[in-house]
């Protein structure tokens, strides 16, 4: 009966600031057409979660087995999710597909995967010279963003997703080769998914879109010259390091990505609020512990990769600045031929101005000064 009472509680408004916003007015998915009634046993529910990582990767597919857990214990163990490695229920980059089908509930991957069904998926993920992690998460928890995207999941993919994981600042990628200028890049064949994979291809990349689990080999037999992953931790489970030799940062193309829980929309309405609840409060939790755990590990793989002979380096002034325009022009072209594009891009092109200022102003300042003060 307490666990019954705290769930109706979180349903009702202890989660007020993610759930009134997301079952209320900021998302199209209507409630639940036949909620259960008060004090009535609430169902047990078994789900297979599709996810687009490796089991190796202990962040990634850790951030789908955390919101797993997390759901089982707000539910006293009734609603039991149960996350699949990529391949098992679907290749890795197409979990959106089978959710939106309905042949499986509900998946745990990145948005950007899928820009090719409408270039607005990048925006749920991370677009070049976008968002860091923070600022991701003011613009779709509290600028609009998430609201935005919801609508356009409901009508366009069948499906409702939620934040539920984020990498923080990537890094740039594994070279075989030293890269210098945007001429070092012409023809070099680099596996990169999603909007940053298309501003390589304006600057002369070839670009391919693979899986975590086959870019050791695809960089081991030369099928590519270069690939980017996530960041140090994650690249050094993969082995890159062996297989290349030059890291490149920052990663640009993605300043704080967001991975998302996506659920079928007809089993979402199917589910009692209570139940929608509890997704909502782990989709929160595992965003937030995925992101913490990736800073607290990232700077010692580092340390590691470097002790082992990696060459670090930094994207010259050259390359990023033409990566950046080459960025904004894409935006333009997305937003001159596709409307849905254009209406999250304006609101959120605003809302970047707004917090880049208020960002660079407060902890800009503060991390600037007191980096400088570490190193003196």
């Amino acid at each position: 009966m307490e666990r019954r009472k705290l769930l109706t509680t979180l349903a009702q408004g202890g989660v007020a600031a993610t759930t009134v916003g997301v079952m209320g007015g900021c998302n199209s998915a209507p409630a639940p057409s036949t909620p259960t009634a008060a004090g009535s046993a609430l169902p047990t529910i078994e789900w297979q979660m599709a996810t687009s990582w490796p089991v190796s990767l202990d962040t990634l597919f850790g951030g789908a087995k955390l919101f797993a857990e997390r759901v089982a214990a707000l539910t006293g163990n009734k609603f039991v999710i149960t996350p699949r490695a990529a391949g098992e229920l679907a290749p890795g980059l197409e979990v959106l597909n089978v959710v939106s089908q309905g042949a499986v509930p509900c998946g745990h991957t990145a948005s950007y995967y899928y820009v090719g069904k409408s270039p607005f998926m990048g925006f749920g993920a991370s677009l070049p010279f976008g968002f860091n992690a923070q600022q991701q998460n003011a613009w779709l928890y509290e600028g609009g963003g998430l609201k935005q995207l919801q609508e356009l999941y409901a009508s366009k993919f069948n499906a409702i997703q939620f934040p539920a994981g984020n990498t923080g600042a990537q890094m740039g990628g594994w070279f075989r080769k030293e890269i210098s200028t945007v001429a070092d890049l012409q023809g070099l064949k680099m596996r990169i998914p999603g909007l940053g994979g298309q501003v390589m291809g304006k600057l002369g990349v070839t670009v391919q879109t693979l899986p975590g689990g086959e870019i050791f080999q695809a960089l081991q037999t030369g099928a590519i010259d270069a690939a980017e992953w996530v960041g140090p931790y994650d690249d050094e489970k993969l082995g890159l390091n062996k297989v290349a030799q030059f890291y490149y940062y920052p990663g640009w193309w993605e300043p704080g990505t967001t991975l998302e829980v996506q659920i079928n929309l007809n089993e979402w309405k199917k589910l009692p609020p209570e139940y929608q609840a509890a997704i909502q409060t782990a989709a929160n939790e595992a965003n937030m512990t995925t992101l913490s755990r990736y800073e607290s590990q990232n700077n010692e793989a580092l340390q590691r990769l470097i002790q082992g002979g990696v060459q670090l380096r930094q994207y010259s002034d050259e390359i990023m600045k033409a990566a950046e325009q080459a960025s904004f022009q894409l935006y333009d072209e997305f937003a001159a031929k596709d409307a849905d594009f254009k209406a999250v891009f304006e609101q959120w092109q605003q809302f970047r101005s707004r917090v880049y200022a208020w960002n660079n102003l407060n902890e800009g300042s503060f991390e600037r000064f007191t980096y400088t003060q570490l190193q003196s």
